[in-house]
């Protein structure tokens, strides 16, 4: 894999869990990191941070101008970060429903419209959206997370289209169980659980009986970051332990 030195790179949600990792691993090959997240970065060497809630759409192209004004470029863009609010559609709130299409959704297309932009004029640019298995299969109380990564996954492949021309590829990352604050859902750990331990382990509906480390999502994503990644675009990569190849 080719290092990312003299590169920029934006990562969303990049204070911890799948984009803490992917943080940490670009900038351990070379690139600038800036961080867009509410929160800091659990490790903040050599690590800018912009604190920004992406719930507030009005506030992107700011951050985003912050970046060009130190840096003057941006090569690479990487939205990690998202929301889960699970309800059942009976359940279903508004403003709940909202913030998840928001931060999941229209936040990383606002992203890819003004770094996007940025890149066409440098004929060279790498965004990786991170979408989920949930992008194409579904559970119950899950209808707004869903909702948001099936169309992200939608827009990975219309943007790939219309950005290929200028160098710009777009791809997507869809991951199953992750090892992350997310897999925590009223105050417990659902890799913990029993129900998780007898439907996916013991049951054997995930070939490989575990769930993923932040980082082994992040290596996909520098990968497909980097400038390795020559042909491939408008694709979404499913890396779930083979959880969606089984019937």
């Amino acid at each position: 894999m080719n290092h990312f030195s003299g590169q920029v790179a934006i990562v969303t949600g990049g204070a911890n869990g799948i984009g803490g990792a992917t943080a940490e691993l670009l900038k351990e090959l070379g690139a600038h990191v800036v961080v867009f997240d509410r929160e800091k970065p659990d490790c903040t060497a050599n690590i800018e941070n912009i604190v920004i809630d992406l719930a507030n759409l009005s506030g992107i192209e700011d951050a985003v101008n912050t970046v060009i004004k130190k840096f003057g470029r941006v090569d690479v863009l990487v939205n990690v970060a998202g929301v889960s609010m699970p309800n059942t559609i009976l359940e279903l709130e508004l403003d709940k429903y909202f913030t998840t299409l928001d931060v999941n959704l229209h936040a990383p297309v606002f992203l890819m419209k003004y770094v996007g932009d940025i890149m066409v004029k440098q004929a060279y640019g790498r965004i990786v959206n991170l979408t989920s298995i949930h992008g194409k299969l579904s559970e119950p109380t899950s209808t707004a997370y869903d909702i948001s990564k099936a169309g992200l996954e939608a827009a990975t492949r219309t943007v790939a289209l219309e950005l290929a021309e200028f160098g710009v590829l777009v791809n997507a990352v869809a991951p199953g169980f992750v090892s992350t604050r997310m897999s925590i859902v009223n105050g417990q750990d659902e890799l913990e659980s029993d129900w998780f331990k007898e439907v996916y382990l013991k049951n054997k509906r995930l070939p490989i009986a575990r769930a993923a480390f932040p980082v082994e999502i992040a290596q996909v994503i520098a990968w497909l970051s980097s400038q390795s990644n020559t042909y491939m675009t408008g694709q979404t990569l499913t890396v779930d332990g083979g959880l969606s190849a089984r019937f």
